[in-house]
This record gives structure tokens, sequence and C-alpha cells, in this order.
């Protein structure tokens, strides 16, 4: 049997060599010439091409991504002390926080109490509380939950919060960030 090289790894999938698709690898993107430390980038990517830059690298578009999504609850959660927590932050979902909560006892005993959990996970902040967990999400109204629930679905599955939607009067169409406002306010 031939045994051949292996392949050599795309330069457009190597974070190393293009940190604009992972820029949370802050050392990584430092250490590419023009945006950082230049010395380090050969130590880093291995290869350059004639101007000094590492292949892979050439003047692209550096793409950015939202990552989190702030927001505004209808009601807003209450805490022991009657404070009212409207505004709050999402962050998007990995794979991790949803397939962590299928081994919570809890999901397993009630499929329902999925929801709870996995916004445990990826809200990150309401009001001035930075500790969010299933508990903390249990005691929200129902109609924060079924925001939440729909702001999930749509920053998770469709990439954004913004819907287009259209005047039932004059059907002029527009499009309203669904994580911004309090029900009854624009």
């Amino acid at each position: 049997m031939r045994r051949t090289a292996p392949a050599a790894m795309s330069p457009a999938l190597s974070p190393a060599l293009s940190p604009a698709l992972s820029p949370a690898l802050s050392p990584v993107a430092a250490a590419v010439p023009g945006t950082g430390d230049p010395g380090m980038a050969a130590a880093v990517t291995g290869d350059h091409a004639q101007n000094g830059r590492p292949y892979g690298a050439a003047e692209s578009r550096r793409e950015t991504m939202r990552t989190e999504f702030a927001f505004e609850l209808p009601r807003g959660y209450v805490d022991e002390y009657g404070t009212v927590h409207r505004d709050g932050v999402m962050r998007l979902a990995t794979a991790r926080d949803e397939l962590v909560p299928l081994r919570d006892d809890r999901v397993r005993e009630n499929r329902a109490y999925l929801t709870v959990v996995l916004l445990g996970r990826v809200v990150t902040r309401i009001g001035t509380i930075t500790d969010v967990h299933p508990g903390l999400i249990e005691n929200f109204f129902a109609s924060d939950l079924a925001f939440l629930q729909d702001l999930y679905r749509r920053v998770n599955s469709e990439g954004q919060s913004r819907a287009a939607v259209a005047c039932p009067e004059c059907r002029h169409e527009f499009t309203v960030d669904l994580s911004g406002s309090r029900l009854g306010e624009p």
C-alpha cells in the first residue's frame, strides 16, 4: 500500500492562518503581521508568501460575528428584594450548551425543563444579576420565558434578532429588533 504525505490544512480553515475566523484567539491574531508582533508570525504559521504575510492572510475583509444579544424582558424578573430586572444579555449557544442539559436528571424526568436549563446556560446577565442559572430562570414570568425562547430560536437558528413585519393597515414593510422593546413600546 502506498502512503502519501498528509494533505496540508487549507489556509482558509486554519485559525492560525486566518485570525478573522477566530478573533477569540488573541495570541494567534496578535502574531499575524500587521496586527501585532510580526516576529511571532513565522513561529505560529510557519510559511510566508513573498509579501511577508502568512498564506491565507492576504488582503481579505475581516469579518466579525455578533455573539451576544442584549434584550429587555416584557415584564422582568423580580428578585427577593422586590427589584425588577428587565435588561439582559444572551450569548450564542454552542453544541455543548444543547447537549449537556440532556444529561440533566430534571430534563430526563420532565422534558419541558430543557428550556429552563438551556436558558440558564446562555443567558449571561439579567439586570445586575450575573449568576444566571436554571433556578433563577424557573422564577421568570411565563411571558418572559416565552420571550427568551423566541429570542433563543431567532439568534441560534436564524442568526439574528430582527424580524420583517408589515403594518396591517397600510401594509408598509419594515424590520423590528425583537430583543429590545417591552410590550406596547415601539
